[in-house]
């Protein structure tokens, strides 16, 4: 049995990669923020695939509780009888919607905490933990290709990810270990409060901009990510790839 690391994987895209890659046979530990029942809800239902889970509290924007954390992770891991676990997927992060002119240092401070600094500094501190010829998914999102106003920060900090992703696929190639980022489109999900989910209008206007003609669902996120980490997709590495079903193109 192989074992994902899977930060914010309590709910929304993090909680739908968890239940794939159980669904593959795979073990999980997975962080919360602040929102501990629906982390136990993601292991209960980890659980009832046939698969061991556990959560652990993060916050991925304070550098200086890794170390703590990492020691909490080595513990769990002992439970699964490993020193080492197979998968990172840093998905964690949150958003803002705040135009240009009016986004304030405080917001773009939150930002680089929890989807630059955080993702840079949890992975490096994770390093001795993660089994040569492992993988590493960082999140990223489509807003990095195309541009919708009042994401400019958010997207700055995607746009750093995908550069880190490929220094982190040379850098440790030679441990084997595959990096790649995955760049999800519009998702419905209560990400950004749920406006893409919610908002029938905001759904049909970029259904109607997918060349497949329909909003991305949570699926199709953990489905990719559970594919990326299979056995046959080991020679890809350094990649963007981008699930978006063809938005804006």
């Amino acid at each position: 049995m192989k074992i994902a690391l899977i930060t914010g994987g309590s709910r929304g895209l993090g909680k739908n990669m968890a239940l794939h890659l159980a669904g593959k046979g795979h073990g999980v530990i997975l962080t919360y923020h602040t929102k501990k029942a629906d982390a136990d809800d993601t292991v209960a239902r980890i659980a009832d695939l046939g698969q061991r889970a556990v959560a652990i509290q993060l916050d991925t924007g304070n550098v200086g509780t890794f170390s703590t954390f990492a020691h909490e992770v080595k513990a769990a891991l002992g439970t699964f009888d490993r020193e080492t676990f197979d998968f990172l997927v840093n998905n964690a992060g949150q958003g803002v919607y705040a135009p240009f002119a009016d986004t304030t240092e405080e917001q773009f401070d939150s930002l680089v905490n929890t989807h630059f600094k955080g993702v840079f500094f949890l992975t490096q501190t994770l390093l001795p933990l993660i089994a040569d010829g492992g993988r590493i998914v960082n999140i990223s999102s489509g807003l990095t290709r195309f541009s919708f106003p009042g994401y400019m920060a958010y997207a700055s900090m995607k746009g750093a990810v995908e550069v880190m992703t490929h220094y982190m696929a040379k850098e440790l190639g030679g441990r084997g270990i595959a990096v790649n980022t995955i760049a999800p489109g519009a998702i419905e999900t209560d990400f950004g409060g749920g406006a893409v989910r919610d908002t029938p209008e905001l759904n049909q206007m970029i259904a109607g901009m997918t060349a497949l003609g329909r909003v991305g669902l949570p699926d199709d996120i953990g489905g990719i990510v559970a594919a990326l980490l299979s056995d046959d997709s080991g020679w890809v590495t350094g990649q963007r790839i981008e699930v978006s079903g063809g938005m804006l193109l």
